[in-house]
């Protein structure tokens, strides 16, 4: 199940410390853009340095953008990455959310978002080019959905014990284990397979 308004798809490249690149779809834009800074665990991921680097992101996930952000949309952005970030770690533990992190989304979210448009029309209602801002409150909005009561036992960390990625279980038997099975996912194989040895 894909969360937002248009179901855009999610996942992004990582490199590891070692220099191995491997995919990682969080299983939702929310956290997709959580992981733009890494969750707090590793400045290496950072992501959004400047405002184009902003922009190129949500260029990249959002169509109805134009790849501009000022420093100002950054500073919002940063924010409601934290709150996100901060969250989805909580509730991947068990834990509660903070009051400031659960305001900070709760008001992205009340923002104007990125209007539905019906393909195949004539006439364009409304503005043809979206804010960041309004990208920001798709976000937003989606991890409102995303950490609901009914949602939020599907946010999980990586079963592997060197590793605490977290990301969204949408698969149909709610069993997914791993971050990546190019990563950790391949690694336990791995070790499973040595101990058999």
């Amino acid at each position: 199940m894909r969360h937002g308004t248009d179901a855009r798809p999610t996942g992004q490249w990582f490199t590891s410390g070692d220099g191995h690149r491997w995919w990682f779809d969080s299983g939702a834009l929310a956290l997709d853009f959580a992981y733009t800074g890494g969750m707090g665990d590793n400045p290496a991921w950072e992501r959004l340095h400047s405002p184009d680097d902003l922009g190129a992101w949500l260029d990249e996930r959002f169509d109805e953008v134009d790849g501009t952000a000022s420093d100002r949309e950054l500073v919002d952005a940063l924010a409601l990455r934290t709150a996100i970030a901060r969250t989805a770690t909580a509730f991947s533990r068990g834990e509660d959310a903070t009051v400031d992190d659960v305001d900070t989304i709760n008001l992205f979210a009340a923002t104007p978002d990125i209007p539905p448009v019906l393909a195949g029309g004539r006439r364009q209602a409304g503005r043809s080019r979206a804010r960041v801002g309004q990208t920001l409150s798709v976000m937003a909005r989606e991890a409102v959905e995303l950490f609901s009561s009914e949602e939020r036992e599907r946010i999980r960390e990586c079963a592997a014990s060197d590793c605490s990625i977290v990301f969204y279980d949408e698969s149909r038997s709610n069993n997914r284990r791993w971050c990546s099975m190019q990563r950790c996912g391949n690694r336990a194989k791995v070790r499973k397979h040595r101990s058999k040895e």
